[in-house]
């Protein structure tokens, strides 16, 4: 028997199944479908010669409010078109689900990325669907919103116990939606949503030992914000500012400032805060008004903490793994690229992180993930630092938040593994291709110009073959773009420059942006 779910409780053909959203009978049948996960992950994983299908849903299933605000959104879901490199595997079958169509010459151009697989043989695996709608709301909604586009999803893949859903985040609507399809997720079940808030994480790293801001968590009201500043301005009298998050925000757009009107301990009061909030508190995100921030932090909680300075100071993160098995493996560390007033933006990042410090950072994320293995997390996720440089030489790393999907920082990893067939070695902090060479590289999600509005992605490829930017598969150097859709609306485009050195990889990246605004001009 196949089951389905609805929504609505609605059956799309009779004899079906039906489990109701978010009932017991959903969660007991999810929990024997993650079961079937871990064999699954332990035997076809493994195997490329393993005929599995990848169904790819990257929804952004997060505050459609606040995410609204992010320019050319809804084409963040191509950032997941990387897994695409899947299809170099040939028996892998791929369903690729996005909101709205997605170009050909998009698709192409990643197929053509494949190596040792035509593009006409990974064709034949691919299904592209779409939901033909861009709406704010998330497309793990507007999918089960439409039970037809189930049915067809469902009749596309061939074994269900050689199936696994893999999503940008999860939530429950995932949950559903992988019940729905009779096929287990590869991530963290999402009643475990609150270990990757911002207060869960705070706990975590208190259990695991490693350092973090000092601050209140599980924050619920203005109130409770005024008297987290007030309790930390008596704590820590120098302090100037502190930052203020809610519990699920997005590349920093859930993050604002609140800057202190005086040094002094004693002219400070919680009633003066209060008083004064809304003069000295600004959310990071321009688009963002102090009422939709205070709506939110009501809504979801949040916590305030220290705003940590230093002399020299980077924000790294950590990328792990944590098996169905439960072992633990460091993917990748990163210098993540900040940008906004107060460095609380995600521009891109520079892989691998900091040589003087990468193998401390994986250290530490590897103390923070034992821990998330007791609270039941598996898949993918990333851990997010500030670094910060001591009189004495050493760095000390303060985590500062845990984020239970993938990240900005996933995609270009990702092709770089895919295209090089590589490992990172987390011990010595260097990547090494097959063929045993160093690979860098520095991404971003965020090369912006009005000058590129009306740059079709076709015209994009013209001007990266003219000007040999394509990424060389002999030479393993080169440059990826991705967030190609949104270019032409609204000048905005990610890139991922490759090279043999970090310095050759800069020399790519800024080669390309004087490209583009040469032709653009």
């Amino acid at each position: 028997m196949r089951y389905i779910n609805l929504p609505g409780g609605k059956t799309f053909q009779p004899g079906q199944l039906f489990f109701p959203a978010g009932s017991e009978a959903e969660t007991q049948q999810f929990a024997h479908l993650q079961k079937g996960f871990a064999e699954q992950y332990e035997k076809v994983f493994p195997d490329k010669l393993a005929p599995r299908t990848v169904v790819i849903l990257p929804s952004l299933t997060l505050d459609q409010d606040i995410l609204s605000k992010i320019k050319g959104v809804v084409h963040y879901e191509e950032r997941m078109l990387c897994l695409l490199m899947l299809l170099r595997m040939p028996l892998t079958r791929i369903i690729y689900i996005s909101s709205m169509p997605i170009e050909d010459t998009i698709v192409d151009y990643y197929l053509h990325l494949l190596p040792g697989i035509t593009s006409h043989h990974a064709r034949k695996r691919l299904a592209m669907i779409s939901c033909y709608d861009a709406s704010v709301k998330s497309l793990t909604e507007k999918v089960l919103d439409r039970p037809r586009l189930i049915a067809r999803i469902k009749e596309l893949i061939p074994d269900e116990h050689s199936a696994h859903l893999t999503c940008y985040n999860i939530t429950p609507f995932e949950k559903t939606l992988a019940v729905s399809l009779g096929i287990p997720l590869f991530g963290t079940d999402p009643d475990k949503y609150y270990e990757g808030s911002k207060s869960g994480g705070r706990k975590t790293f208190r259990e695991s030992g490693v350092p973090f801001p000092d601050g209140y968590e599980d924050l619920h009201s203005k109130e409770d914000i005024c008297n987290a500043l007030y309790q930390l301005k008596q704590t820590h009298p120098e302090l100037h500012k502190a930052v203020v998050k809610v519990n699920d925000g997005f590349s920093g757009d859930g993050n604002a400032i609140y800057t202190y009107t005086s040094d002094r301990q004693g002219w400070v009061t919680a009633e003066a805060i209060a008083a004064t909030l809304d003069d000295h508190f600004k959310p990071v995100s321009p688009e963002v008004s102090h009422q939709l921030f205070f709506e939110k932090f009501t809504g979801m909680g949040g916590i305030v903490e220290v705003f940590l300075e230093g002399e020299i100071k980077t924000s790294p993160s950590v990328q792990c793994l944590i098996t169905p098995a439960g072992k633990v493996e460091i993917l990748s560390t990163h210098d993540q690229l900040l940008g906004g007033e107060d460095g609380q933006i995600f521009l891109g990042a520079v892989f691998p992180a900091n040589p003087g410090y990468n193998q401390s950072l994986a250290a530490a994320g590897e103390k923070i993930a034992k821990v998330l293995i007791k609270k039941g997390v598996i898949g993918r996720f990333a851990i997010d630092f500030i670094s910060i440089l001591q009189e004495d030489g050493v760095w000390k790393h303060y985590a500062i938040e845990i984020n239970l999907r993938k990240g900005g920082t996933t995609h270009p990893f990702l092709l770089l593994q895919f295209l090089t067939d590589g490992v990172y070695d987390a011990l010595s902090g260097t990547y090494h291709t097959a063929s045993g060479n160093q690979r860098f590289y520095m991404a971003s999600d965020n090369v912006s110009s009005s000058k590129y509005i009306g740059l079709t992605p076709d015209d994009l490829i013209d001007i990266s073959i003219y000007h040999e930017l394509m990424y060389d598969g002999a030479a393993q150097e080169g440059v990826m773009f991705h967030l190609v859709g949104a270019l032409s609306e609204f000048g905005k485009l990610g890139l991922v420059a490759v090279g043999s050195s970090p310095e050759r990889a800069k020399a790519l990246y800024d080669r390309t942006i004087e490209i583009l605004d040469y032709e653009c001009s």
